[in-house]
């Protein structure tokens, strides 16, 4: 299975539900709950750092009977140092964003943390392209 969701940044009224949506057809493919956490946490915080930082991007799920991987690329600004990006607490949110509650530097940490596997891709000026898979046990209902 492979779907593919656009986002459209600055949009915090539809912020969260690409990744609702995605926990919904993960319960509805029987992917067990810890494996669906994992996968809703990446896709989250991958969401809302193209609302926060992009024009607009895409997060493309794929599952397969081993895995679900999760692509996420956006039209942004592009991280200069992926490395101190990846650090808890490193934050280049604005004032606006954090008095949404967003924006403490723990997005992309988290999404590290929760995946079996975790790359960055990003040019500065262009975008950055996310790749994150998580490795699924066994499904009660299959």
């Amino acid at each position: 299975m492979r779907e593919s969701y656009r986002i459209q940044g600055r949009n915090f009224e539809k912020a969260g539900e690409v990744s609702s949506e995605i926990k919904l057809v993960l319960r509805d493919l029987c992917i067990d709950a810890a494996n669906t956490r994992r996968t809703v946490i990446v896709a989250y915080e991958g969401e809302m750092n193209v609302v926060m930082y992009a024009q607009r991007g895409t997060l493309t799920l794929i599952l397969t009977d081993d895995d679900v991987s999760l692509e996420i690329a956006d039209e942004g600004p592009g991280i200069p140092d992926i490395e101190q990006a990846l650090q808890e607490g490193y934050s280049t949110a604005s004032d606006e964003m954090r008095e949404l509650g967003f924006g403490f530097g723990m997005g992309l940490p988290n999404m590290k943390k929760n995946s079996d596997e975790f790359h960055i891709e990003s040019e500065v000026g262009k975008g950055t392209r996310v790749f994150a898979k998580i490795r699924l046990g066994s499904r009660p209902c299959s």
